[in-house]
């Protein structure tokens, strides 16, 4: 199985929130990289987050960052 660029961009994107509190969001600004932004847009198509450029994290959202977070720190251990 291999693992398309897409949701490589999008598993970086989640993995840039702060699981410690739900009061942070995350802004992806106009002079990131177009593959975030698109990538940001996506995650809030799929109602992982709150806003197209970022926001919270809805309860799916925190969730599958959650699980994104433990996997790569599973791996990288």
């Amino acid at each position: 199985m291999t693992i398309k660029q897409q949701l490589v961009d999008e598993i970086e994107v989640l993995l840039r929130y702060n699981l410690d509190t739900t009061f942070e969001g995350i802004k992806v600004h106009h002079e990131a990289r177009e593959e975030l932004k698109d990538a940001t847009n996506r995650l809030f198509e799929k109602g992982l987050i709150t806003q197209q450029d970022g926001g919270y994290l809805t309860d799916l959202g925190h969730e599958a960052a959650q699980h994104t977070q433990a996997a790569l720190g599973i791996l990288t251990s």
